[in-house]
């Protein structure tokens, strides 16, 4: 693996991380949204991601362990999927939302988790481009080696 492969991979893990802050703004913002049917109701939603090998990406580069250790080329997301966990049916008849029986359906959506979730998105995405500084530090120290 080269050292510029390096800002490969910690961009597409930034931009993974991104999409993941992004979706748990969405599930945060609609934690408290209510409706009168399960249909209409809003469900959390999560990325998905998959690794990206070099393979994949048009070539070993070389190596000799190509057919045996496939190196990682980045992070990819494969989709956003919706958590099939149960909805909160709350029995509220004064609602102006509240259905035939007087219930209302809350979303899946735990703000407890999803702030946790963000803080490790955060931490990653901060560590993704620390990666990118430190690389970017070594190829400055490898420019000044002839001086």
């Amino acid at each position: 693996m080269s050292l510029t492969s390096v800002f490969n991979i910690a961009g597409t893990g930034m931009s993974a991380q991104s999409t993941r802050l992004n979706t748990i703004s969405s599930n945060i913002a609609n934690a408290e949204t209510v409706s009168s049917s399960i249909d209409q109701t809003y469900r959390a939603r999560h990325p998905v991601f998959a690794t990206v090998f070099q393979n994949a990406q048009g070539g070993n580069n070389g190596s000799l362990f190509a057919d045996k250790d496939q190196s990682g080329a980045g992070v990819q997301v494969m989709g956003i999927v919706e958590d099939q966990s149960s909805l909160m049916a709350r029995y509220e008849p004064n609602h102006p939302a509240a259905n035939e029986a007087g219930y209302v359906y809350y979303p899946n959506v735990n703000v407890v988790e999803e702030m946790a979730d963000m803080i490790s998105a955060s931490r990653a995405f901060q560590t993704n481009v620390e990666m990118m500084n430190t690389a970017k530090q070594m190829m400055q120290r490898v420019l000044t080696l002839g001086q």
